[in-house]
């Protein structure tokens, strides 16, 4: 199904590589001009260029920001709103799958991981929200991970930030529906992005990168991993008017990998 995002804005953050790139060029090729946000601003450029090139004439703003800095939050916004005149839709990428064993994880890496993925969010939904209901339109979609519903051992810290994503989806949802902001949240399971290419260079194994792949994909009920373009369909369709009536809702993207909870 083609969905259109045209007279749309966008600001992706983590929208220089995997599933961030992947959305912010999926919103562009539908017709939104886009903001990318993310920390290294030569792979960022990169992106740019990139998403530039496969829609001539969107507006792609290009925008080096630490998301888990407040300071760099709030300029990172008024950029986008300045390159683009306002925020249609937001999307909060910015975060890793940081995991550890409960007992060694610091109080520092919980707060890192919290000021990243959950307080990010929080604080580009302060700034997004109030033009949103002004202007009685809005999408904010959290993209969040599996391990959101079903939180496996071993998982903390990101799976506790990633649940507390899913609350704050649901609380947003609820209050922001009056004036047609709709929030939603997209739970990713294995998908091939840079994160699986640098787990199996970690690995240091005979293997193609393509064969193990071709292994993880086994353990999916499709039985093979996600390519980032099927889960930025999605996203382009929740950013769009043809879903119009869904709000408050945690969609897995995940081949079916997720138990049912």
């Amino acid at each position: 199904m083609e969905v259109s995002l045209a007279g749309r804005t966008a600001l992706i953050t983590g929208g220089s590589r995997g599933l961030g790139l992947a959305m912010a060029s999926r919103f562009a090729r539908s017709g939104a001009d886009v903001a990318i946000v993310a920390r290294r601003p030569e792979v960022l450029e990169e992106a740019r260029a990139e998403i530039a090139a496969a829609a001539p004439g969107r507006t792609v703003l290009a925008i080096p920001a630490d998301m888990s800095r407040a300071e760099d939050t709030q300029r990172a916004f008024n950029e986008a709103v300045a390159g683009l005149g306002r925020v249609d839709i937001l999307v909060n990428n910015a975060g890793t799958s940081a995991t550890a064993p409960f007992e060694a994880i610091s109080d520092q890496t919980w707060q890192d991981d919290f000021e990243l993925k959950l307080f990010a969010a929080v604080r580009l939904c302060r700034l997004a929200l109030p033009g949103m209901k002004e202007r009685k339109w809005g999408r904010v979609i959290n993209v969040l991970n599996s391990g959101a519903k079903a939180p496996p051992a071993g998982g903390a810290p990101t799976a506790v930030t990633r649940a507390a994503g899913m609350a704050l989806t649901k609380v947003l949802a609820g209050e922001f529906a009056p004036h047609n902001v709709l929030v939603n949240a997209l739970c990713t399971g294995i998908l091939v992005t840079e994160q699986w290419e640098t787990r199996h260079q970690n690995l240091a194994s005979g293997d193609s990168f393509e064969a193990f792949v071709a292994e993880h994909g086994k353990t999916v009920p499709l039985g093979r991993m996600g390519d980032p373009r099927e889960f930025a369909n999605m996203a382009c369709f929740l950013a769009s008017d043809a879903a119009s009536y869904i709000t408050g809702c945690a969609i897995n993207v995940d081949g079916g990998k997720t138990p049912v909870v």
